[in-house]
């Protein structure tokens, strides 16, 4: 599973990235979390708002800092 936290390096880009990590390793599988800081990317996904949650190169939420419980079930989601 790749993992793609898009956005400029901010406090909150910052948050979702810790969030998104506990998350995966509550989860105990194996994902590889990258911060993505280029714009260019941010454009590519068609994504407006940061900081921006992105697996598998599908855009699953933009805008809202996700708490660790709202990333696990996400990920499920995608898993399924």
């Amino acid at each position: 599973m790749r993992i793609e936290i898009l956005g400029p390096g901010c406090a909150r880009c910052v948050k979702l990235e810790e969030n998104t990590k506990k998350a995966v390793k509550k989860m105990g599988v194996s994902a590889q979390v990258d911060h993505v800081k280029d714009f260019n990317k941010f454009i590519e996904y068609g994504v407006m708002l940061t900081p921006a949650l992105v697996v598998d190169g599908k855009v699953l939420c933009e805008g809202k800092i996700l708490e660790v419980e709202e990333i696990v079930k996400m990920l499920e989601e995608q898993k399924q």
